[in-house]
């Protein structure tokens, strides 16, 4: 007897969710290099249009991050701290990564300029307009 099609479809989505997680799990973690050297890499979506490339970048904890563009990549680097009641107790799970992080991301072919830059709400936005 066949197996019922939407078993197998959910059985598929309960599937690719599970792949989803550990590849998001793979960015956060931590690399063991030494200080003031990278950490981790925030994980990124990119968006791009006829006249643009948006980028956001999720930085939980992050107050600020630089961002440069450097030979047809965006560089985004900064310190998540963590927050002052993590050094207070017994950590019972640890899963938003701390430290210094550096992300190069690199961009369609082409000239960019930066035109929008917001942290919020933990992500951080970019839009970079395409030069003729």
């Amino acid at each position: 007897m066949p197996s019922d099609p939407f078993n197998l479809m959910w059985e598929d989505a309960c599937e690719l969710l599970e792949r989803a997680e550990r590849l998001q799990r793979q960015f956060f973690r931590r690399s063991g290099r030494t200080a003031r050297r990278p950490a981790w890499q925030p994980p990124v979506d990119i968006f791009e249009t006829s006249d643009a490339v948006a980028i956001l970048v999720a930085l939980p904890g992050v107050a600020q991050a630089e961002v440069s563009l450097d030979a047809g990549a965006l560089v985004v680097r900064g310190e998540a701290s963590a927050p002052d009641f993590a050094f207070v107790g017994r950590v019972r799970r640890l899963e938003i990564p701390h430290g210094w992080f550096e992300r190069r991301i690199d961009l369609p072919p082409g000239h960019y300029e930066l035109h929008h830059q917001e942290l919020r709400h933990g992500c951080l936005e970019l839009l970079l307009h395409k030069l003729s």
